[in-house]
């Protein structure tokens, strides 16, 4: 059985449908990469299979529990399976970084303190950041607070790791790193992973396979080199960066001339 699997999914907003019929198997220990442009539904499905909204109708099966139709309790409990680090890392300013991490180990288990400062460091050092536990967020570069996000989606030691945006606003430089992280842990720790992106570099560097959503809904689901060679229009044209509405360079030309003689015009 795989260890996400979303059935027949429709999510609608106001009327507007969001979620078209969607299907996707995620299996135990693949990095899965949500790839497609802004509003294709990429957020609202990683809502959806983190059970913090409700469809309109299908299934989400997460380990065997199905997210849309379990009780409060059955989904705080499978919830603890999911480790997630949002896209603008989520961090408590107020809270130093040792403390962030630490944070869902004081509320959801009944550990020792020492054993929660293990912890917290062993998750630290893992992503490089065992040094910077005193630290507080603001006092942290880009790419560091995504790695202290990562770190305390870690701390409850999950089976599957969502990353939402994880390289975006980063230096490719930074962002390759933390795509080196990604699959550091995916061969340590054995670690299932959905990461979101619209990222290609990081997409075709971290994924087992590639699950490319248009307009709600699921255009091709394959490994890297199948979605490579995808003959798909709407692929193509993601991945070729192909604009919907090309600038036309004469009209923008005459547009310019205009604008300079009013404003000469006006002085």
């Amino acid at each position: 059985m795989s260890i996400i699997s979303v059935r027949d999914l429709v999510v609608e907003y106001d009327g507007r449908r969001i979620l078209d019929g969607v299907n996707l198997d995620i299996e135990q220990g693949e990095i899965m990469v949500l790839l497609g442009g802004s509003g294709s539904g990429k957020s609202t499905l990683l809502r959806q299979i983190l059970g913090l909204e409700r469809p309109k109708s299908g299934s989400i099966f997460i380990k065997g529990t199905d997210m849309t139709r379990c009780s409060q309790a059955e989904l705080n409990r499978t919830r603890r399976s999911l480790g997630v680090a949002f896209q603008s890392g989520a961090l408590f300013n107020s809270l130093t970084i040792k403390e962030n991490v630490a944070l869902n180990l004081r509320e959801h288990t009944a550990l020792a303190p020492s054993i929660i400062d293990l912890m917290v460091w062993t998750k630290l050092a893992v992503v490089g950041l065992a040094d910077f536990g005193d630290l507080h967020p603001r006092e942290l570069s880009g790419g560091m607070k995504k790695r202290a996000a990562v770190a305390r989606a870690l701390a409850l030691d999950p089976e599957i790791l969502v990353l939402d945006e994880p390289s975006a606003g980063l230096d490719p430089i930074v962002a390759g790193e933390l795509d080196e992280l990604i699959l550091f842990l995916k061969g340590a720790l054995q670690i299932t992973g959905l990461v979101v992106t619209h990222e290609l570099p990081s997409a075709f560097r971290i994924a087992d396979r590639i699950a490319m959503l248009f307009k709600g809904k699921l255009l091709e689901v394959g490994t890297k080199e199948e979605i490579r060679a995808s003959q798909h229009p709407e692929v193509r044209k993601f991945l070729n960066r192909t604009a919907d509405n090309p600038v036309h360079a004469p009209a923008l030309a005459a547009y310019l001339e205009r604008y300079v003689q009013n404003q000469g015009a006006k002085s």
